[in-house]
């Protein structure tokens, strides 16, 4: 589509994150026609039970994935379907005046360090397209890894553009199942870092679950509960992940339960309750460590996700930042909604034949304009 098909004047997208907590859909309408974007309405869409514990089972090797696979990429899509007509409903705005959808899609394996690497999502954008009738912009992480570069975090380009300051160092932290990192220094011409540091939610998500059959830790209280034991932290912190330099990204492929048990051979003899306190605190001293080897004189550390909520775990990074913590709320984005914004964002970028990654952050070669058009 050439740019002079875009008029300035009609800029609305629509983006559509499930992330690595795999608890749901975050679809946004954004308005990219102001020198700053403006949120014209956010709908969450949890995923059903039974779409979720598959999402979960391809996210590890199995018996029969093929098959689960194809089915699954229409179950998502009908769902990320479903969620742009409920948005549109809220809003009252017809889909013809959608330029077009951002679908991140969801992340089933991500495989940046494999010999030959590669990274899936699934959530067909033909079906998309088809049951919207928007032109759909997906598959975004493959150019980038094509050109050398881990695929993530791709969020960046987004922090990069519309939260840097020239009076302060800042660092946006994404709290989702894995937390990410975006350093802002306060020099434009400065390259932007950014790198998946470690979990953030996803090994306390699972412990939970497993536990106590709850999703998630509401507000950290049960983390809070129990006692962080010196000997879980430093078993989990022998990891190599947490070693290697930047540019770096992981998912529950390689932080889950079985990971768990592999480096905590012994952890039927601990208080559950102190697992889970284990489990937050090394999610906040991976987070502190990599800020402050990376930004030790950062100002302000921005932070959005699920984990915002976490109020044990927001202590914790509170208490080990030489720094202002604080939400997007503050700059007026709800933490739970700006990674979707993001991929409304890298959808405008692909449309208007921009570059959507930071080499400097996905380690590519060269920038490149990512994913691929689906038109409607």
């Amino acid at each position: 589509m050439p740019d002079s098909d875009l008029e300035d004047t009609e800029a609305l997208y629509i983006g559509l994150m499930s992330g690595t907590s795999m608890d749901g859909i975050d679809a946004v309408l954004v308005d990219f026609a102001q020198p700053s974007p403006k949120l014209l309405g956010h709908h969450y869409r949890p995923w059903p039970e039974s779409v979720q514990h598959t999402l979960r089972q391809l996210s590890l090797p199995g018996d029969n994935e093929i098959e689960q696979m194809g089915l699954a990429d229409i179950a998502v899509a009908n769902h990320f379907a479903e969620s742009v007509d409920q948005l549109l409903r809220q809003t009252g705005i017809p889909a013809h005046r959608i330029q077009a959808i951002g679908s991140h899609g969801q992340t089933i394996r991500h495989r940046p360090q494999a010999t030959s690497p590669f990274t899936l999502q699934i959530g067909d954008p033909n079906s998309l397209a088809e049951k919207t009738g928007i032109t759909v912009v997906g598959d975004f992480r493959r150019r980038d890894m094509a050109a050398g570069g881990e695929g993530a975090p791709l969020a960046t380009g987004f922090h990069a553009a519309y939260l840097a300051s020239d009076s302060e160092f800042r660092v946006i932290l994404n709290l989702g199942g894995i937390a990410n990192i975006t350093l802002l220094p306060t020099d434009a011409t400065s390259k932007v870092i950014g790198f998946d540091t470690g979990p953030a939610n996803t090994l306390m998500d699972s412990w939970i679950n497993h536990s106590q059959q709850r999703s998630f830790d509401a507000q950290g209280d049960w983390a809070a509960s129990g006692e962080e034991q010196e000997e879980i932290l430093r078993c989990l912190l022998a990891e190599d992940y947490f070693k290697r330099p930047p540019p770096k990204s992981t998912g529950p492929e390689l932080f889950n339960l079985d990971w768990l048990a592999q480096r905590l051979p012994t952890y039927d003899s601990y208080r559950p309750e102190d697992i889970q306190a284990s489990l937050c605190a090394l999610s906040s001293r991976t987070i502190v460590q990599a800020i402050n080897r990376y930004a030790p004189d950062c100002d302000r550390v921005i932070c959005c996700g699920g984990g915002t909520m976490n109020l044990t775990l927001m202590d914790q990074l509170q208490q080990g930042l030489n720094a202002t913590v604080e939400t997007t709320a503050r700059y007026g984005i709800a933490p739970d909604q700006i990674e979707a914004m993001a991929f409304a964002w890298l959808a405008k970028q692909t449309l208007h034949k921009q570059p959507g990654n930071l080499p400097s952050v996905t380690g590519a070669r060269h920038a490149v304009i990512l994913g691929a058009i689906y038109q409607a």
